[in-house]
């Protein structure tokens, strides 16, 4: 067991839960060799201790389907107020747990399923992260342009951080 690579793991795990619980929406990709490639936005249920992303789905909707065919998928999130935007892959997989779903309930789903956790169409998506990439530049427009100002003075880039880390 490598510690260092599991406290990184771990560091970048609670990361990642951090940003996404502040954006909640991101895009969910799939891909089919018919359509190439599919995204839709998607309302994130959670992201638990293990680093799994958890979603609320209709069981017969095309990104299932997908998914049922190639389950590698892409999810990215972004948040321009803050200039930070992540891009993760990994696996997805259907889970029909209805304690775990009743644990996770909360009114914006009941807005797309208004028959609730027994909704025989409810299912919950997990997708494990296999890599996360994030790009996340200066906090706020005005140290943005700054940041750019001064770069086209120096020379050197500005880029803010950015990390691709293996989960």
């Amino acid at each position: 067991m490598d510690y260092e690579k599991d406290l990184k793991r771990l560091e970048t795990i609670g990361f990642m839960r951090d940003k996404i619980d502040s954006i909640r929406t991101g895009m969910l990709t799939t891909f089919t060799t018919e359509k190439g490639f599919q995204s839709r936005p998607m309302g994130t249920a959670e992201v638990d201790a293990e680093g799994n992303i958890w979603f609320f789905t209709n069981e017969y909707s095309s990104k299932v389907d997908e998914i049922s065919h190639e389950n590698k998928v892409s999810l990215t999130y972004a948040d321009k107020e803050t200039s930070f935007w992540m891009s993760i892959k990994g696996v997805a997989g259907l889970v029909d747990d209805r304690d775990r779903m009743r644990s996770l309930w909360n009114p914006f789903v009941e807005a797309y399923f208004p028959a609730g956790v027994d909704d025989p169409k409810l299912i919950l998506l997990k997708v494990d992260p296999t890599e996360v990439e994030y790009w996340e530049g200066s906090t706020g427009k005005v140290a943005m342009v700054l940041n750019m100002v001064k770069s086209a003075i120096t020379g050197k880039p500005s880029t803010g951080t950015h990390e691709v880390v293996d989960l």
